[in-house]
């Protein structure tokens, strides 16, 4: 069973909800990739953690996801199709997962960026609060994804 629910007429505001089978609803937002829905993908994937009872994780799992889709804004180009999705796996993880439409755009982790560089670890931070992460090609597209344990 599928609902969906509208938080404004915002594209970035509507969520798709779908039962998991571990009994925990996942998440899946479809926005543009663009400053201004960074605040409202924070807080939605927040306040879904804490709807599973695990503010830590929501707070580690909103930096996460702000980091990822503003990868896809500066590689990939603003206004890019996105799609979040947040789900639970089960032994107190939780996978995140950013799927936008360039395939050949892979995230590589930065070792050194310099005290004054304005970019450069985003892809590093996820590495260093995720157990683990990865990206999964498709034909058109591709999902960068970090699996997130409850602190």
């Amino acid at each position: 069973m599928v609902t969906a629910v509208s938080g404004g007429a915002r594209s970035h505001d509507y969520v798709l909800r779908r039962l998991e089978p571990t009994g925990r609803q996942a998440l899946t937002i479809p926005l543009l990739a663009v400053p201004s829905a960074l605040a409202a993908v924070r807080e939605r994937v927040a306040l879904h953690c804490a709807a599973w009872g695990s503010r830590g994780l929501g707070d580690i799992a909103a930096l996460c996801v702000s980091e990822l889709v503003t990868n896809v804004i500066v590689h990939v180009g603003e206004g890019a199709p996105v799609s979040v999705r947040l789900s639970w796996t089960g032994g107190g993880h939780a996978r995140l997962a950013v799927t936008d439409p360039a395939p050949g755009a892979v995230p590589v982790r930065q070792d050194a960026a310099g005290p004054d560089a304005e970019s450069g670890r985003g892809i590093a931070l996820v590495d260093a609060l995720a157990a683990r992460w990865g990206v999964e090609r498709h034909a058109c597209a591709k999902t960068v994804w970090c699996e997130l344990a409850e602190p």
